[in-house]
């Protein structure tokens, strides 16, 4: 962002320093970054490009005058356009499990991400489980994605550990680069975890056009709690196989933070959650979206 002063006709710029905290500049920064996700990269990076093309991104882009800037802020390096310093970044020491231990419901702020109070799992009963995907489901999700206008062509895919969703992910990538669209990541995640903002970071790390989810109810409702307080993940982008499309995972993750968020169920139809109600379609009905 720049701005011109009328009396020496030179521009100012609007930079972080290393408290993080904004200051003008009459030199333009040598990296960007991204507010929310905490991550700096190349001004010139080809996922942030992409992102800033899309409209997803401009309004959390900050900029650094140097490396040693952006790292003494709190930011780690981008995947994509820096991957030497993310690596080593990533074989650093690991973040402190107690410094982001998720808190129950009540009293929680805009840095913690809460657990699933244990009484509140208790009172929904057995979740679904996930089951072996079949070809119509793998059409359905395919057919949501490649709608006329929607312009997906890059996915990052999560799934849950178990082999259903496992299998589920490693089908549904080949089937999209066999079509000659881009698998930015695949990133998996536990079913119990005291934090999952390490798996939520490299969900949304290389800004997708979209994200694809193979996972059991339980985790990925936390982790959609993570995503949504940690990251500029949006459900809305977001598409995800038959064990999701239950009415009790948007009750799990919390109000509205499923909002969007459609899938395919195993004979081929389609559901979609609107606010914290889950809609599903018979295959060959259509609903205007």
């Amino acid at each position: 962002m720049t701005a011109r002063t009328a009396d020496q006709h030179t521009y100012t710029y609007t930079l972080r320093g290393p408290d993080n905290k904004p200051y003008r500049s009459r030199t333009p920064g040598t990296l960007g970054g991204h507010r929310r996700g905490k991550l700096y990269g190349r001004l010139d990076c080809p996922s942030a490009l992409r992102a800033i093309a899309r409209g997803h991104y401009r309004r959390h882009r900050v900029f650094f005058a140097d490396e040693s800037a952006a790292i003494a802020a709190g930011y780690r390096p981008c995947a994509v356009c820096l991957p030497a310093q993310y690596q080593r970044w990533k074989a650093g020491p690991q973040e402190s499990e107690e410094q982001h231990v998720m808190n129950p419901l009540s009293g929680v702020n805009e840095s913690v991400s809460p657990l699933v109070d244990p009484a509140e799992l208790a009172g929904l009963g057995d979740l679904p489980v996930p089951a072996a995907h079949t070809d119509a489901e793998l059409a359905a999700l395919f057919g949501l994605l490649t709608q006329p206008r929607s312009c997906i062509a890059s996915l990052a895919i999560g799934h849950s550990r178990d082999a259903a969703s496992r299998a589920s992910a490693e089908a549904f990538a080949a089937a999209w680069q066999a079509a000659g669209k881009d698998v930015l990541a695949i990133v998996d995640w536990p079913e119990h975890a005291a934090s999952w903002l390490r798996p939520a970071q490299r969900l949304t790390a290389q800004a997708p056009d979209a994200w694809l989810i193979a996972a059991a109810p339980l985790g990925f409702a936390q982790l959609a709690r993570r995503l949504r307080h940690s990251t500029d993940w949006d459900p809305r982008r977001t598409y995800a196989f038959a064990a999701l499309g239950d009415s009790r995972v948007p009750a799990l993750a919390g109000a509205r933070t499923l909002h969007g968020l459609r899938g395919a169920t195993a004979d081929g139809g389609t559901w979609h959650i609107d606010r914290d109600w889950v809609t599903q379609l018979l295959p060959g009905d259509s609903e205007s979206r």
